[in-house]
């Protein structure tokens, strides 16, 4: 597939995330690819595996977000062969976040694995995380309670 191809699929997908930050998971949906291999981890719980938990996992976080949208996207890595794609990107976001009536600014570190599938490209995996900046080793310790 051609650069210009994946280009235009990456803006349909800032485009879907910024949706996305308004409460609308939809136009993300669409992008993702709807095999069983499908992956999703994101902030608010564990890894996802196959279409229907990825779609449930997509509905219930877009649903912790309202009154928002992306406010840019950083690119750090673009890689690309005929079968697949990865991005590191950095993405930037206001929203109305859980109970909280005010609007928060965000920024999520977001790794995107594309395939292609029918004619177009289609997000694998995606993996977004709040870590933006550098942590304490301590940081990953899982504390017991």
């Amino acid at each position: 597939m051609a650069d210009t191809d994946l280009e235009q699929f990456v803006a349909q997908y800032h485009s879907a995330m910024d949706e996305f930050f308004r409460g609308n998971p939809e136009p993300a949906k669409l992008l993702y690819s709807h095999r069983e291999d499908a992956s999703l981890g994101n902030p608010f719980g564990p890894v996802a595996v196959g279409w229907s938990r990825v779609e449930e996992t997509m509905e219930r976080a877009a649903s912790n977000y309202r009154d928002g949208g992306a406010t840019g996207f950083e690119t750090l890595v673009t890689y690309v062969t005929p079968e697949l794609a990865y991005l590191v990107e950095v993405e930037r976001f206001e929203a109305k976040i859980g109970v909280n009536e005010e609007t928060s600014s965000g920024a999520l570190r977001v790794t995107s694995i594309l395939r292609p599938e029918e004619g177009g490209w289609r997000i694998v995996h995606r993996h977004a995380d709040p870590i933006t900046s550098p942590q304490p080793a301590e940081s990953v310790i899982q504390q017991l309670t």
